[in-house]
């Protein structure tokens, strides 16, 4: 659909931090956003590569009120962002620099293009839902987090199996046996969850998967349940701690009885994207459709 994009020509960059290429980018990025007209306002990685730009932190970039921001990087560094500007509603142009790149999709010789459709308002707006996670410890919420990818409850130090028990909406579901547990968005579907046999859901549906990651018994397979229900997870870990990680990336130690709700968070991540479908991704990134 067309880009309903804020009127204030300003643009947040993000930068994946010690990447080469950022240094080869920036000065044409730079001369084409001041070119149309733009403010530039970029993180402590991007600085160094444009000393022109204001400087602020990630957090305080994400807070303002930008038209877009740019992300120069792989997916981790795309995650990071979404997270920060997720509350503001701000979109995202994701330019990989790295290998795979399902979120950032748009190779370096494609950028300018893609910030000339942008531009010219013909650019591709995706919204992605997001998971809000809690945290409970003794009845007291300790911690809550969003998460664009998954929420993953896995072993701590100690190498022994996972024992957790799963609610649907309050329903027991079943006690979980497994190196991992992993709760994703549709989103996340081709990540995580992937990698440990769960399904790839189209980014629209309104959905989570539930993945075990090798459980202990072979019928426990991943669950497709709906985005409204709150999905609860009882951490069962005896004088052990697990870990819960955040789009693997933040995250905290979890001990036993803890309890971690997951449901569909108020926030969503928008895109924008030069590819027509999903599939294209797919095509892409996974070589589907080759012959």
């Amino acid at each position: 659909m067309a880009t309903e994009l804020s009127s204030k020509k300003a643009v947040g960059i993000f930068s994946k931090p010690n990447k080469p290429e950022v240094a080869h980018i920036m000065p044409g990025l730079m001369e084409w956003l001041c070119a149309h007209g733009y403010d530039i306002v970029v993180d402590p990685q991007t600085a160094p590569y444009a000393k022109s730009a204001p400087c602020v932190s990630r957090e305080e970039l994400g807070a303002r009120e930008l038209k877009f921001v740019i992300v120069l990087g792989g997916d981790g560094t795309f995650l990071h962002a979404a997270r920060v500007v997720a509350k503001s509603g701000t979109p995202i142009v994701g330019v990989n620099l790295g290998s795979l790149g399902f979120l950032t999709e748009i190779p370096t010789d494609e950028l300018f293009s893609t910030l000339e459709n942008i531009e010219k308002g013909s650019a591709t707006l995706d919204v992605r839902s997001m998971v809000h996670c809690e945290v409970t410890r003794n009845d007291s919420t300790i911690a809550s987090f969003e998460a664009l990818n998954d929420v993953v409850v896995g072993k701590g130090t100690i190498a022994r199996l996972n024992h957790c028990d799963v609610y649907i909406d309050k329903v027991f579901v079943s006690r979980y046996q497994a190196d991992s547990l992993i709760v994703s968005t549709p989103t996340g579907s081709t990540a995580y969850s992937l990698a440990a046999g769960g399904p790839i859901l189209m980014p629209d549906v309104q959905a989570f998967v539930i993945t075990p990651v090798s459980a202990h018994s072979l019928t426990h397979r991943p669950l497709v349940v709906r985005d409204t229900s709150q999905i609860e997870i009882v951490v069962m870990t005896g004088l052990e701690e697990a870990y819960l990680s955040i789009d693997g990336q933040a995250g905290m130690p979890v001990l036993d009885g803890d309890r971690v709700f997951c449901r569909k968070s108020q926030y969503q991540v928008k895109l924008l994207h030069t590819k027509d479908t999903f599939f294209d991704v797919l095509h892409s990134k996974l070589k589907w459709g080759q012959r």
